[in-house]
């Protein structure tokens, strides 16, 4: 894997999983905790949504097959679906506006929901590991390389969590807004180079045009 492939699973891993916009969920979730609890939740969602990402970034591929679903297939509507996340995301509300709704009253259930399902682990994120370990385009070194990113992303979002009360009185329910709407544009761009890339796979776009940027 190159650098660019590196940077580019990294920032797709990055605005999919949103540590930043995990920040609100997670304070609402654990308001009222003590430190001690705050911790425990947030390593217990780290923990379940690793497991949960982990099982598609594995098996995902193997699944789709199964199905007797091609990989192209479900790039074109992976691809579609990052894109209408990322609209939201540019458009709607923060994450973190909907999924703070109906918070468990049990502290450690809110570790599974809302935060890791869907605030870390979202339809999104799943989609994402699958496309990045694509068993045709990428080597098993390659996928090895994917899963320590998206470790990396995680070990983050962890951090995030735990230091949650600092950053949201730092960036403010408008640094967050603005931040959501920046990577939104960024995944947009990598949602829409999904379809076109699964496009030039089928044939019907010539992928020197997309090498060249047309």
């Amino acid at each position: 894997m190159d650098l660019g492939e590196l940077i580019r699973s990294f920032v797709t891993l990055w605005v999919v999983v949103d540590p930043i916009g995990t920040v609100p969920v997670f304070i609402a979730a654990t308001a009222g905790l003590a430190a001690a609890q705050r911790r425990a939740v947030a390593i217990r969602a780290i923990i379940v949504a690793a497991a949960v990402l982990l099982f598609f970034l594995i098996f995902g591929q193997f699944l789709l097959e199964a199905m007797d679903i091609s990989l192209v297939s479900f790039q074109i509507a992976g691809g579609i679906i990052l894109l209408l996340f990322a609209l939201t995301m540019i458009f709607g509300q923060p994450k973190s506006a909907g999924e703070m709704e109906d918070i468990p009253k049990d502290h450690m259930q809110s570790a599974v929901f809302p935060l890791a399902m869907p605030s870390i682990a979202g339809p999104g994120a799943l989609l994402a590991v699958v496309l990045l370990t694509d068993n045709n385009r990428f080597s098993v070194a390659d996928q090895i390389v994917t899963a320590l990113v998206l470790g990396a992303v995680l070990i983050i979002t962890l951090l995030f969590m735990l230091a949650a009360a600092p950053i949201n009185k730092l960036i403010g329910s408008g640094g967050e807004s603005i931040i959501s709407r920046v990577m939104g544009m960024v995944l947009a761009a990598v949602a829409v180079d999904a379809v076109l890339n699964a496009f030039a796979d089928l044939g019907w776009i010539n992928q020197t045009l997309l090498i060249n940027g047309g």
